[in-house]
């Protein structure tokens, strides 16, 4: 009988993005095609528009992952979110997640939206693991592959985070 080896799981320290770190998560976005795909100015313009809620995952010396989100009055979105192939399965999406979770939380955010692939069932299981419910569905919502997208919600409900 043959076992997958462990990988050995290293604490991810989260911390604003900055300017310079940009690079490292264009090659993140490039090695994670269930993604959403942003192109370089894509990318920047989001960054640009609301660094606050662009968070990235360090492990060591490497970023290991970044998840964005945005504001707007008393409801937050999560935009992005890519880890790095080799550092998936860590807990590195955990930890960017509900630390963005925490921002809208301190924000006074009432309920946290996003859109996933339908196709994408292991993210659409983590989400649900974080307390996120399915609110709707939006029909061709993706292209290339056309996709529905599956809105998920989760209402902040006494600004707590599921662990």
């Amino acid at each position: 009988m043959c076992a997958e080896p462990l990988r050995q799981v290293r604490p991810t320290e989260v911390a604003v993005c900055r300017e310079k770190d940009l690079a490292e998560v264009r090659a993140i976005l490039s090695a994670s095609p269930e993604a959403a795909a942003w192109s370089a100015r894509g990318l920047a313009e989001s960054f640009a528009r609301d660094p606050s809620h662009f968070l990235v995952g360090w492990q060591g010396e490497e970023i290991a992952g970044f998840i964005a989100g945005r504001r707007i009055a008393d409801e937050g979105e999560i935009l992005n979110l890519a880890v790095r192939p080799e550092s998936r399965r860590q807990s590195v999406g955990r930890a960017l997640a509900k630390a963005l979770l925490e921002v809208f939380a301190s924000e006074k955010v009432l309920q946290v939206f996003l859109e996933v692939r339908e196709s994408n069932e292991a993210a659409a299981a983590f989400y649900k693991r974080l307390g996120f419910r399915q609110a709707g569905r939006r029909e061709s919502y993706y292209r290339e592959p056309k996709e529905a997208a599956l809105v998920l919600a989760l209402t902040m409900a006494s600004n707590s985070v599921r662990g």
